[in-house]
């Protein structure tokens, strides 16, 4: 028995958690682990530099003071090596700068995801500190609403200074395009993001544009084009793949007339599936795919042939809606093979944006459209980092340089028809 009935209660926030400590004494250790190694490894790459009297020039130098990192699972406290530089002084002076744990970071980037999905659910700016003590603990500390509305108006003028970027320098081949619809709480005149991904020569995938949009209009989707052409944009891609139903295709007509199009498979199929009934589309889908899994442009046609067969006496309003985009659904085959799996469908844009998309809701409080601009900016910002490289970018060039392809392959001109031309 115990001498007394009266017992301490824990107050939120103050728990203690076993699991979450043993994960936050690994991440402590992974993490010193980690700097130790990359400072090892910058200090191998300066093993030639030496003093006058033959000893190294760069040298450990013990560690700079702890410091706390905040991160998904609370403060990981760490400390940073530090490297002395026996001969250099001033602006001479080799310095080391850790690109895993940069000078004054104080939280992962992950709380940078975070913060602006709290905010587009409709998390106020005042309970932020109560929501991310719940979430990370009691040591989430220096989130508090001054601290949310410093990172906010940050990220507007980081928003904004992207969205004024020079893009002179800049070449894409390939645009996927789409019109994003958003339950976050939004002014109402804002309905829809226009978003635009790009991928350079060097198959690298980069937001391109991202705007709020008066629906899919062709304006909307103009004014976007002409602003990225001032810019500095002056060629278009060589293929932009979108649904069909955007005005985008009406916009890109008039800015960059010699952009083709490729409609998306993913879209089209669903509006295909729409017009038939249930008992039909489990058959229609398998069709469909035998499409635009074809080997060749040849048997595409035929798999489209066999579909308008099969459904175009009872359901000529679904072949219809196939029909009308036979040759932009199958434009990819003029283009390399490796490329056809990111061409035939906007997905780059649907997987990046699904955070935005479907994790959001509409709230009584209204978001101006720059602040959820900026919030929606952010979460793009850090799925860019994720996005992979295209396969076959040495193929990219080629696309450049007009190189023709046929059913993926390139076309080689015999040497004598070359020299001719």
């Amino acid at each position: 028995m115990t001498e007394t009935n009266v017992f301490e209660l824990t107050q939120p926030g103050t728990f203690s958690d076993p699991l979450t400590e043993v994960l936050r004494n690994g991440a402590r250790t992974l993490l010193g682990q980690a700097v130790e190694a990359e400072v090892a490894a910058w200090l191998s790459t300066h093993t030639d530099k030496l003093t006058n009297d033959g000893r190294r020039r760069l040298v450990r130098h013990g560690h700079l003071p702890e410091r706390e990192i905040m991160t998904g699972i609370g403060a990981v406290a760490v400390r940073c090596p530090r490297v002395r530089d026996r001969v250099g002084e001033g602006g001479e002076r080799i310095r080391f700068s850790s690109a895993i744990l940069p000078p004054y970071a104080r939280r992962s980037k992950s709380l940078e995801v975070l913060i602006p999905i709290l905010y587009l659910k409709g998390i106020s700016t005042g309970d932020f500190e109560e929501a991310l003590i719940a979430l990370l603990g009691k040591d989430a500390g220096g989130l508090s609403a001054s601290t949310i509305g410093r990172l906010k108006e940050a990220w507007s003028d980081e928003y904004t200074r992207w969205s004024k970027r020079d893009l002179s320098a800049k070449r894409y081949v390939y645009f996927w395009v789409d019109g994003i619809h958003v339950q976050a709480r939004l002014e109402e005149a804002a309905q829809c993001l226009l978003v635009i991904i790009g991928a350079t020569p060097e198959g690298k995938k980069e937001l391109v544009g991202l705007i709020d949009g008066v629906r899919e209009s062709a304006q909307s989707w103009k004014e976007l084009l002409l602003d990225l052409q001032r810019r500095g944009l002056a060629m278009g891609p060589e293929l932009a793949v979108a649904d069909g139903a955007l005005g985008f295709w009406q916009a890109v007509e008039e800015v960059w007339p010699r952009t083709r199009g490729q409609r998306c498979w993913v879209h089209k199929t669903a509006n295909v599936l729409n017009k038939l009934p249930k008992s039909q589309q489990s058959k229609a889908k398998k069709a469909l795919q035998e499409i635009w899994m074809a080997e060749t442009k040849k048997d595409a046609l035929a798999a489209f042939d066999a579909f308008i067969e099969t459904w175009g006496v009872k359901y000529d309003k679904a072949v219809k809606c196939l029909v009308k985009d036979r040759d932009t659904l199958l434009a990819f085959y003029d283009f390399p093979a490796e490329h056809w799996k990111h061409l035939r469908t906007t997905n780059p844009i649907e997987s990046s944006f699904a955070t935005v998309r479907h994790r959001t809701v509409r709230s009584k409080g209204c978001l101006s459209n720059k602040t959820a601009l900026a919030m929606i900016f952010k979460l793009a910002e850090a799925a860019e980092k994720s996005w992979r490289r295209l396969d076959g970018h040495n193929q990219l060039p080629k696309i450049i340089l007009g190189v023709r392809f046929t059913d993926g392959i390139e076309v080689v001109k015999p040497q004598a028809q070359a020299a001719a031309a």
